[in-house]
């Protein structure tokens, strides 16, 4: 008896409360301000971990009451530019622990590239691994080459290929980062090479926008089709 009874009662409390939220809502006014709420807190939680939501509610309530603010303009100033102080020093904190991250693995990614036979590491660190030989000449750091390659992080993540847009691209040889400049002059037109590309001879600490991080180590493939072409340079090429 006491079983269905408290059955019911659950049952009844469940059903009274779904109601009650469901009644909350009740008017195109509620509809919007509860919108507005999500719409709000979704653009502020990537922002701010927590929030005190009735401290929150109390700075908004004073804005629409026009009751006398508890922090004048000044100090709201003063603790806006505080928070974003403190912001900035997170990210550059995050941003010095990942450049180093990736400077560790980098690190340990050469030592063991430079463990194969067919691996040649020249005095800058920049590592050169002949695929296929060429038969033509060598480019000088001024001439102009013709190439197909494709990039990637030491974890295989592509971020940049000339073979997936379907053409070569050619670029002044002085003109990119310093492990192309360096790595190119090592091949023979028609010669293909795997170059591993330390972070000082690519982008370094400041990384290049979203696809290179701070200190990444790059691999390229790189297929060196003809020095000083006819046709106009491209600038799709890994930039300096």
């Amino acid at each position: 008896m006491k079983k269905t009874f408290l059955a019911v009662a659950m049952a009844s409390l469940v059903a009274v409360t779904s109601a009650a939220q469901a009644d909350t809502l009740d008017t195109e006014d509620k509809k919007l301000s509860y919108s507005l709420g999500l719409i709000l807190g979704d653009k502020l939680k990537q922002d701010i971990d927590t929030l005190d939501i009735e401290t929150f509610r109390q700075g908004v309530e004073a804005i629409y009451t026009g009751e006398e603010p508890l922090l004048n303009q000044e100090q709201v100033a003063e603790v806006m530019q505080a928070f974003q102080m403190k912001k900035m020093e997170e990210q550059r904190q995050e941003f010095a622990q990942i450049a180093q991250e990736n400077l560790d693995k980098g690190a340990a990614y050469q030592t063991e590239n430079g463990k194969k036979k067919a691996v040649k590491t020249t005095e800058s660190g920049l590592q050169y691994e002949e695929l296929t030989a060429g038969e033509g000449k060598n480019p000088a750091a001024a001439d102009t080459v013709k190439v197909h390659y494709k990039g990637e992080l030491i974890d295989g993540t592509e971020f940049d290929s000339s073979y997936s847009r379907g053409e070569p691209v050619s670029f002044p040889l002085n003109g990119v980062i310093p492990g192309w400049t360096e790595g190119l002059q090592l091949m023979q037109e028609g010669g293909k090479a795997r170059l591993v590309i330390p972070a000082d001879l690519a982008y370094g600490p400041g990384g290049m926008g979203n696809a290179i991080g701070p200190n990444e180590t790059l691999v390229f493939e790189v297929e060196l089709l003809e020095i000083n072409p006819e046709a106009e340079t491209q600038a799709e090429a890994p930039a300096q």
